[in-house]
C-alpha cells in the first residue's frame, strides 16, 4: 500500500491519508531521523551551522510536516480509527523530543556551533539560543536515572493532555436534547431555531429541533431562551462536561487526569531545578519572574473589580425591576444581560447578524488586510481538503511572489474538537535547496449556512474570526527562513496573542465596517444608528468581562505556583479563593469549569492563560498608534508587517515592539479600550 504521508510533496493529500498509514510513517521517520542525527555527529570533526544545524532543521521540518495534518485531522474530524493511531504515536513522538533533547553529544554540537558566530545573523543566533535552552528544558544536565525519569513523565503527560481534550470532545458529543414543542424555545431568535431544526434533521430525526453543546447552539439558548428550566438544564450539562457532576456524572471524569498533569509538570520543574511549574513555564515568556505576573493580574483585578460589582448590581437591580427575578444563578446571567444590552442600547448580536454574511466578512476581513499590507489573498479551487466545507487561499505581495497558503474551516459539526485556533500545516524554510513557503489551518466553529442561505455571523464570531486570521498572518508572512524561529515558532508565548488580538480592533471601526458588512438580502451598510449603538454598547459589561478572564488567568497560574505534593492540586480549592478575590459571579458549587479547561490542561497555555492579557496591553498600545495615524495609515501597516510580522521569533518580543512603538507597552490604552475607568 502507497503510503501517503510518506511521499507527501507539497500539501498534504487528505483524502487518501488513512489511519492504517500512520503509525508505519511515524515509525520509518524517527527511524530515519535517529540514524541521520548519528550520522551527522558522527562523521563531522567540525560542526558548523552548513553541515549540522541547517540538516537538523530538515528533519526536523519533514517530522513536522507528516504529524501534522494527522494531529490536525485527530482535531477536526475525529474517529475512532483516528484516535487509536494518532494515540499510539504520541508515545513515540514523546520519546523522540526528549531523546534529542537530553543528547549530551548533540547538545555540545550546538554549543560548538553557537562558540563561533561569524557569519550567523540574528534569526540563526536567536534558533541558537532558544536550541540551547530547550536542551536545557529537557533536561540535558541530569544524571542518568533523572533523564529516565523525566523522559516517562513527558510520555505521560502527552497522553494525559490528549485524553483529557478527549474526554471532552466525547462529553460535548454525549448531549443533546431534542425539543418537539417549539414552545419550550420562545425566545430563541429563527437562526437558532433554523440550525436546531437542522441539527435535528442532520442526526434522523424527522420532527423537532435538537440543543447540542456546540457553541452555536449552547450560547442562543444562554442569551435567548425564555425558559429558565431549559436554560438551566443546557447550562448545566455544559458546566459538568467530562466531570463527576451533571447528566453524564463520572463517564467521562477528567478529575483524575488533571490531578496527574499537575502532579507530573510539578515534578519534571523540580526535576530541572525549578520550585514549581509557573517557574519552569516563564523559562520561555517575556515576563520575569512569578511575582511579576501575579502583580500584574492582581493590579488589572484591582482596577476593575468596583466597576465589575457595579455593572453586576446594574443587571440585578434591572432583572427584580422589569422581570421581577429576583435571585439571579449562573444561568440567568446572560438572558438578563441581553435583555439590558437591548433596552440600554437598543442592540442584539441577533441584529448584526444579517449584516455579517459570510459572502461579505471573509472577503472584507481579507480586504481590510490587504490595505494594511500591500497584500493580496485569492481563493483556489480543487485542493484536496478532509471536508467539503474547507476553502484554501494563497497569500501573494505586492511584488506577485507567493508569501504563503492557508486552510479556512469554519463550522461547528459533530466529531471536530471546539473553540477556534490556528496551527501549522507547514513552516517557511528556505536554503540553498529548500523553498518552502508557510501553510496554515485555520479553524472555527462557527454557526453553518442553513436553508441555502450564507451563513450569518455574529459579530462576536467576526471577532473570533479576525483573532484567528491575525494568528495566521503572524505565520504566513513571516521572513525569517528556518522554521524553529519562523512565523509563530519561538516567540514568547506571552506575546504570541500580539498580532490576534490586535487584528480584532478593526472589527470595531467604520471604515473596516464598509467592507466587511453588508445585509445578506440587500447589500446594504449597516445603517449608521446601528452601528452606533454597536459601538457604544462595545463595553457593555467590559468590567465583568475582565475580571472574568482574570479569574481564569490567576487560576491557572495559582494551581501550578502552588502544587503541593502533599495536598495534591487543590483545585477547587484555589478557584474558590481566586473567586473571592476577583469575581463578582459565584457560580453554584456543582459547577465543573476547570474539567472542560483545555487551553491549560491539553493545550499550551499551561502557567500561561495570563498572556492573553498580557498581550493584550501590547496589541491595545500597538492599535493606539493607528487611533493616531489612520486605521489604514500604510507607514503603520508596513511598520507592523515588518517589525513584527515577518520577525516571527527571530529576536526577543520587547525588541521587535519597541522597534515597532519606540517604546515599550503602557498599559493605558487597554484600559481605555476596555472602558475601565479604576
Amino acid at each position: 500500500m502507497t503510503n501517503h504521508l510518506l511521499e507527501m510533496d507539497g500539501l498534504p493529500a487528505f483524502s487518501a491519508i488513512t489511519p492504517e498509514m500512520i503509525e508505519p510513517a511515524i515509525d520509518q521517520l524517527l527511524k530515519e531521523n535517529r540514524a541521520e542525527v548519528k550520522r551527522l555527529l558522527d562523521t563531522q570533526q567540525t560542526h558548523t551551522w552548513k553541515n549540522l544545524i541547517e540538516p537538523l532543521e530538515m528533519l526536523d521540518d519533514r517530522l513536522s510536516r507528516v504529524w501534522s495534518p494527522v494531529s490536525h485531522m485527530n482535531s477536526v474530524i475525529n474517529s475512532d480509527a483516528l484516535r487509536k493511531a494518532y494515540n499510539a504515536c504520541l508515545p513515540k513522538l514523546s520519546d523522540y523530543a526528549t531523546e534529542m533533547g537530553q543528547n549530551a553529544a548533540l547538545c555540545d554540537a550546538y554549543k560548538a556551533v553557537a562558540a563561533d558566530r561569524k557569519g550567523l545573523n540574528s534569526a540563526q543566533n536567536k534558533l541558537l539560543d532558544n536550541a540551547l535552552l530547550d536542551f536545557r528544558l529537557s533536561g540535558v544536565d541530569l544524571p542518568a536515572e533523572k533523564k529516565q525519569r523525566f523522559k516517562e513523565i513527558s510520555q505521560a503527560l502527552s497522553q494525559l493532555t490528549t485524553k483529557f481534550e478527549e474526554n471532552l470532545l466525547d462529553a460535548t458529543n454525549a448531549w443533546s436534547k431534542l425539543i418537539t414543542d417549539v414552545s419550550e424555545l420562545a425566545g430563541l431568535p429563527e437562526s437558532a431555531l433554523a440550525l436546531a431544526r437542522q441539527t435535528a434533521m442532520q442526526r434522523d430525526h424527522q420532527e423537532g429541533w435538537l440543543l447540542t453543546l456546540d457553541f452555536p447552539s449552547y450560547l442562543p439558548v444562554m442569551n435567548y431562551a425564555d425558559n429558565r428550566d431549559l436554560r438551566q438544564e443546557v447550562y448545566e450539562a455544559f458546566a459538568t462536561r467530562a466531570s463527576d457532576q451533571g447528566p453524564h456524572a463520572g463517564e467521562f471524569d477528567n478529575s483524575d487526569v488533571m490531578e496527574q498533569i499537575l502532579s507530573l509538570r510539578y515534578e519534571q520543574a523540580q526535576l530541572l531545578g525549578f520550585a514549581n511549574y509557573a517557574e519552569r513555564s516563564l523559562a520561555r515568556k517575556m515576563a520575569r519572574n512569578t511575582d511579576e505576573v501575579t502583580a500584574f493580574l492582581t493590579d488589572l483585578a484591582t482596577r476593575s473589580h468596583n466597576q465589575a460589582k457595579h455593572e453586576l448590581n446594574e443587571l440585578k437591580v434591572f432583572a427584580e425591576h422589569q422581570h421581577s427575578m429576583s435571585d439571579l444563578e449562573a444561568w440567568d446571567v446572560g438572558y438578563y444581560a441581553e435583555k439590558l444590552r437591548q433596552q440600554r442600547h437598543n442592540i442584539s448580536q441577533e441584529m448584526l447578524r444579517p449584516y455579517f454574511p459570510e459572502t461579505r466578512v471573509i472577503p472584507g476581513m481579507f480586504a481590510v488586510v490587504e490595505r494594511l499590507y500591500g497584500i493580496r489573498i485569492q481563493e483556489i479551487k480543487g485542493v484536496d481538503t478532509w471536508h467539503p466545507d474547507v476553502r484554501f487561499f494563497e497569500i501573494r505581495d505586492s511584488d506577485h511572489q507567493l508569501r504563503g497558503q492557508f486552510y479556512l474551516d469554519p463550522y461547528a459539526r459533530p466529531m471536530k474538537r471546539g473553540g477556534a485556533w490556528m496551527d501549522d500545516c507547514a513552516s517557511r524554510f528556505f536554503t540553498d535547496t529548500i523553498d518552502q513557503i508557510p501553510v496554515a489551518y485555520l479553524t472555527c466553529n462557527f454557526s453553518p449556512p442553513v436553508d441555502g442561505e450564507p451563513a450569518r455571523f455574529t459579530h462576536d464570531e467576526v471577532e473570533t474570526l479576525f483573532h484567528e486570521f491575525g494568528h495566521g498572518l503572524h505565520h504566513l508572512l513571516t521572513r525569517i527562513d528556518y522554521p524553529a524561529v519562523a512565523g509563530i515558532s519561538g516567540v514568547a508565548w506571552d506575546a504570541v496573542e500580539l498580532p490576534s488580538q490586535f487584528m480584532e480592533n478593526w472589527c470595531w471601526e467604520k471604515e473596516a465596517h464598509d467592507l466587511i458588512s453588508g445585509h445578506v438580502k440587500t447589500g446594504e451598510a449597516i445603517p449608521h444608528d446601528l452601528y452606533q449603538r454597536m459601538h457604544d454598547a462595545k463595553n457593555f459589561q467590559s468590567a465583568m468581562m475582565m475580571v472574568r478572564q482574570l479569574e481564569f488567568s490567576l487560576f491557572d497560574f495559582r494551581i501550578h505556583l502552588e502544587f503541593d505534593p502533599q495536598k495534591g492540586g487543590r483545585i477547587y480549592e484555589i478557584l474558590h479563593q481566586v473567586r473571592q478575590q476577583v469575581s463578582v459571579i459565584q457560580p453554584p458549587a456543582w459547577n465543573r469549569f476547570p474539567h472542560g479547561f483545555s487551553h491549560i490542561f491539553a493545550g499550551g497555555y499551561a502557567a500561561g492563560y495570563y498572556s492573553y492579557k498580557w498581550a493584550e496591553v501590547l496589541s491595545a498600545d500597538a492599535f493606539s498608534l493607528f487611533e493616531e495615524k489612520g486605521i489604514f495609515n500604510p507607514d503603520a501597516g508596513h511598520a507592523f508587517l515588518h517589525e513584527i510580522l515577518e520577525q516571527g521569533g527571530s529576536k526577543d518580543a520587547m525588541e521587535l515592539f519597541v522597534a515597532f512603538r519606540g517604546r515599550e507597552p503602557e498599559i493605558e490604552p487597554l484600559l481605555r479600550h476596555s472602558g475601565i475607568t479604576g
